[in-house]
């Protein structure tokens, strides 16, 4: 179950830049520090209920590539952030570290 939470709480770490990105247009400034504060709220939550069994450096590490590859992601997908082969190989090193983690536990 811990790595259900750890796995939703990198997941939801995506909501909170989105929120901040959203936050720099003046119309959207208030919704977008809510969106960024509830995200942060929720998977700060699920980290520490993750952390009660998976050793901090691991759950930490996990937590925070999968949120950085997921906003890559949304920036290039969403916010036309340029998607360059040397970007997607820096997020797949991500996500290979991320997974080398994992099963390494």
């Amino acid at each position: 179950m811990a790595w259900i939470y750890l796995i939703l709480a990198g997941v939801l770490e995506i909501g909170w830049p989105v929120g901040l990105k959203m936050a720099q247009q003046t119309e959207t400034r208030i919704t977008g520090i809510i969106i960024a504060v509830f995200f942060m709220t929720i998977s700060g939550l699920l980290l520490w209920m993750a952390q009660k069994s998976i050793p901090i450096g691991t759950s930490y590490a996990v937590w925070t590539g999968i949120g950085a590859a997921g906003t890559f992601f949304v920036g290039v997908f969403f916010y036309g952030d340029p998607g360059t082969l040397a970007r997607y190989l820096g997020v797949l090193l991500i996500i290979a570290g991320v997974a080398t983690l994992k099963f390494a536990h």
